[in-house]
């Protein structure tokens, strides 16, 4: 009982198919592996920030650039691009 042997893997197979449909399948597995890939992303960075705010401070703080000495590429580098569902890529 605490084992699937490969007719369970079948039948959960086709209980999604029959749920779900066979076009719908791709387009859900590919929504899976977005959202995976965006909370791998996240924890990434979760743990980027987490081993960086642990290093020891510096005896002397860095100082910002002024904003009139940032060039064009680095304002244009915050600007978020979001990916639409169709793949195409918008601000």
């Amino acid at each position: 009982m605490g084992t699937f042997s490969w007719t369970h893997l079948l039948i959960i197979a086709l209980l999604f198919v029959l749920l779900f449909g066979a076009k719908r399948l791709p387009d859900a597995a590919r929504g899976l592996g977005r959202s995976l890939r965006i909370f791998k992303s996240e924890v990434g960075q979760m743990q980027a920030e987490s081993s960086t705010s642990d290093a020891p401070a510096s005896a002397t703080p860095a100082t910002p650039a002024p904003p009139q000495q940032l060039s064009a590429s680095a304002t244009q580098a915050q600007t978020p691009i979001v990916e639409t569902q169709q793949g195409h890529k918008t601000l």
